[in-house]
């Protein structure tokens, strides 16, 4: 009797997970609890891969010999705390495709920065010429190019709720780029459980591989500390305050990376993409690509050529003298502290959205210097409008894209940047981050 795999959630993971289970001759059923975009319902049925929508069939679900779990659905809802009490063995798509590729995978995760590095390692291996695959948080879904696809390598970004179901797949490379608050309303408001979902990334790692680091970040420091990391991997970090004498660093805008006793130099004022954020990324990225046996003049015209990830400190245009900067991906107050630390002149910034156990004294200073007029777009604004009462001149409270924008018209001055640059998830006014980016540049370039 075939082993039945039920997959719960049908977006671009799901789907893909569908596709590599029915090419593996398992027994499959997919269901979602919402209604499934109507591209993906198209795929299901040329494959003839059974599926509901808009609800979650219990007998069906739980019948499943394994369950392959969209990362968005948390644990406490109904259909998940059934399947647990049920004990059905539950996994995300990452771990079900790892299972059936033998192609080398560098996986990259962090609070903050994890688009950009994964994006600029992928355009790096692909103008080296490699054969690679990009996957997980960001492209195409890992299972269905496993499927489908036969690349010798995967870069792969992975999400926090990702790594929670992961539990034999094994990282090449593993890239931690930082790890501050975020996620806290999904992990309990435990701060320790959100360090201890990012650190899963490490998990079976051994001498023959790597796990490149932020040697700053003091929550990683700590974990590598307490988990005797040293003893199993093979430990690369990357420095903006140290030399370090395997890894990268960057003192007195000298940019360093220092691999098997060979080292590039180069001024960091030439990496294209600028600020204390994407020295870092760029750092991740560089030390991969020598460890990956790039030439170091690849790597160097890549670092110069390489212009971002849409959504992310993204130039929309000049409006009368204002420029309009477009960081919706800043769902967080962490990456919303780097947008504005890279800030060089007065600022009006957007914040809001859905909060997700936000702690917003982390920005407080940086607004307190830097932004002339906050103007705060979700649903609710009462945290925010509390918390930054008295500290900005001026505090404006919106509930639409539009409303926002004729905000930031009218308070911006010639010389002045609008930031969007919201510090909270989206999903109360928009789809998603892209979405809430895609209105915001819109309607910038209609002023």
């Amino acid at each position: 009797m075939k082993k039945r795999i039920v997959i719960l959630g049908a977006g671009e993971s799901g789907v893909g997970s569908a596709i590599l289970a029915q090419k593996m001759g398992f027994d499959v059923f997919v269901s979602d609890f919402s209604a499934i975009k109507e591209e993906y319902k198209a795929i299901l049925d040329k494959k003839n891969i059974a599926y509901e929508e808009k609800n979650h069939s219990t007998q069906l679900v739980l019948s499943a010999d394994e369950i392959i779990k969209s990362p968005g659905i948390p644990d406490k809802a109904p259909i998940i705390q059934l399947v647990l009490q049920k004990e059905i063995p539950v996994i995300s798509e990452i771990e079900f495709a790892g299972r059936y590729t033998k192609a080398k995978k560098i996986c990259i995760t962090g609070s903050n920065g994890k688009t950009t590095t994964t994006s600029l390692i992928y355009f790096m291996l692909k103008e080296a010429g490699l054969n690679v695959g990009l996957a997980g948080n960001i492209g195409k879904s890992f299972a269905w190019q496993v499927a489908e696809n036969d690349f010798d390598l995967y870069v792969i970004e992975l999400s926090s709720f990702q790594l929670d179901n992961m539990y034999n797949f094994n990282a090449d490379i593993a890239i931690l780029l930082n790890i501050t608050p975020d996620h806290l309303d999904r992990y309990h408001y435990n701060f320790q459980y959100y360090i201890d979902a990012k650190l899963r990334i490490t998990q079976n790692m051994g001498k023959n591989n790597y796990l490149v680091y932020c040697a700053e970040d003091q929550n990683i420091a700590n974990e590598i500390l307490k988990m005797d990391l040293d003893k199993q991997t093979n430990l690369i970090p990357f420095s903006l305050t140290q030399r370090v004498d395997k890894g990268a660093f960057c003192i007195d805008n000298e940019f360093n990376v220092l691999i098997n006793n060979d080292e590039l130099k180069m001024d960091i004022n030439e990496i294209l993409i600028q600020g204390k954020h994407n020295a870092y990324n760029s750092m991740a990225a560089a030390i991969t690509g020598r460890l990956m046996d790039i030439s170091k003049e690849e790597i160097r015209k890549c670092l110069m050529s390489f212009s971002g990830v849409e959504h992310r400190l993204e130039k929309v245009c000049k409006v009368k003298g204002v420029q309009y900067i477009n960081d919706s991906k800043a769902t967080n107050v962490n990456s919303t502290w780097y947008a504005l630390e890279s800030m060089k002149t007065p600022v009006v910034l957007i914040l809001g959205g859905v909060d997700k156990g936000n702690d917003y004294s982390e920005i407080e200073q940086l607004v307190k210097d830097k932004v002339k007029v906050l103007v705060c777009l979700g649903k609710d604004n009462a945290k925010l409008l509390k918390f930054f009462e008295g500290k900005v001149t001026e505090i404006v409270d919106t509930n639409s894209m539009e409303g926002c924008i004729q905000a930031c018209y009218y308070f911006a001055a010639e010389g002045d940047t609008v930031l969007l640059s919201p510090a909270c998830a989206s999903f109360d006014l928009f789809e998603n981050y892209e979405d809430r980016g895609q209105q915001f540049k819109k309607l910038v370039k209609d002023l």
